[in-house]
């Protein structure tokens, strides 16, 4: 039996590369900066912190990329999250493009950290937004203008209902947008390699050592069981998993459960017929679906993203019914793997970064809603200007979106929110 300390049963965690295994913290130490979490926000951050010349150290309660950073869907997608115009009344409409900007370059920015660093993570391009109504399929004449608008340098494609198989093999389409500019990986190789990458610019991580308590002060200090980190800044990268280490934080991000199957290794026959041109794919329902083709043929699906805190008893016997949907094809593939993960949700689906006002030395990053691979990397960017250089006007756009904290407590907030969501569920099957 894995201890709940390791990775996930996955299917990243099957075909995981060097995932060694690090010393926990037992001593005390000092350094410029202290992260915590040890998934994109928190190893980029420091690899971005490292690269600017602060020494830091990395405090991970269990294992690299042992959340959602290496359990997700590996979709590689342009964008901050949801329409970010509606953000115009609190950060300008200079803001707003400075976001949708940001939405387009972080995703550059991931593609160029593989690159950099020759990161194994089967990172391929392209990937099909799909309309599941008609007027889904219209809108997206409006999104291909805009990203034109804002010179967007990557090919898209309109693809009609009577087109659509040439990018899914699936007849419950409406029609797709298709963009080469973004694209899908394998993520925990991606952290895995970039943790690596980290430690190769001085960065010490330290997995399996659990934070128990912060001590506020002009220096922090973090203490675990094994020893005390002292830092200048301290950074919370924690996102779903925070719980109340900060209890200012944690009321502002709901953990929800996402959940992923992998088939059986398929003949490239199949593969080809249910996505000919192994795009990444995500539909527009409120409980979408995403998936792909993983580099052995495999098909990944996953979605049904989970507001109750309750995990499905079977997650295969969950999301197989709705991998049939799409593709009844499958009938006969076996479900090899089968893995859940919380994502980090915003009440506005909009990420949350900024600095503690008690505590400006404490700087955070979380609550990417489900947009995380690429935000991940942007903000991390952003908190490293921060602390570096002490101002950042991407920190400070991103600051001034305001976020709510979910009602009813600990308790209650996730059984409030998973009302809500179900609400809007109704209203889309009406």
């Amino acid at each position: 039996m894995i201890a709940s300390n390791d990775h996930a049963r996955s299917y990243y965690r099957a075909t995981a590369n060097a995932m060694q295994q690090r010393l926990s913290l037992g001593a005390d130490l000092s350094a410029d900066v202290c992260v915590i979490g040890g998934g994109f926000t928190g190893v980029n951050t420091a690899i971005e912190l490292a690269q600017r010349g602060l020494s830091v150290i990395l405090l991970e309660a269990r294992r690299i990329g042992w959340g959602a950073s290496g359990r997700n869907g590996g979709q590689l997608i342009r964008g901050i999250g949801h329409d970010v115009s509606g953000f115009a009344k609190y950060v300008g409409e200079e803001g707003v493009r400075y976001l949708e900007r940001a939405g387009i370059e972080s995703v550059e920015l991931v593609g160029q950290r593989i690159r950099d660093h020759q990161i194994d993570c089967d990172l391929r391009w392209g990937f099909c937004e799909l309309a599941n109504t008609a007027a889904q399929f219209a809108a997206f004449n409006a999104e291909q203008e805009h990203l034109a608008a804002l010179g967007y340098a990557h090919q898209t494609r309109l693809v009609g209902p009577q087109d659509i198989q040439q990018v899914v093999g699936s007849t419950v389409y409406a029609g797709g947008l298709v963009d080469m500019g973004s694209g899908h990986l394998h993520p925990l190789n991606l952290v895995l390699g970039e943790a690596q990458v980290a430690e190769s610019l001085g960065v010490l991580i330290y997995e399996n050592t659990e934070v128990l308590e912060l001590i506020h002060g002009d220096r922090v200090q973090v203490r675990c069981a094994g020893g005390t980190v002292r830092a200048d800044t301290l950074v919370l990268a924690c996102n779903a998993h925070l719980e109340e280490l900060e209890p200012r934080l944690s009321g502002k991000v709901l953990p929800a459960g996402s959940y992923i199957i992998a088939t059986e290794p398929l003949s490239t026959e199949l593969a080809n017929q249910l996505i000919p041109q192994n795009l990444a794919l995500c539909d527009q329902k409120v409980g979408l679906d995403y998936y792909r083709l993983s580099a052995d043929r495999r098909l990944l699906f996953g979605g049904a993203c989970h507001y109750s805190g309750r995990d499905p008893a079977d997650i295969a016997a969950y999301m197989q019914p709705k991998m049939l949907k799409v593709f009844p094809q499958l009938a006969n593939a076996a479900i090899e793997f089968q893995w859940g993960g919380k994502i980090g949700i915003t009440a506005n689906r909009f990420p949350q970064v900024g600095r503690l006002k008690q505590y400006p030395n404490v700087f955070y990053a979380q609550g990417y809603s489900g947009h995380g691979l690429n935000v991940t990397h942007w903000c991390a960017k952003l908190l490293a200007e921060g602390i570096h250089a002490g101002h950042s006007t991407g920190l400070d756009i991103f600051s001034q979106v305001p976020h709510m904290t979910f009602p009813g407590g600990k308790a209650l907030r996730s059984p409030l929110l998973a009302l809500g969501m179900l609400w809007y569920r109704l209203k889309e099957l009406a």
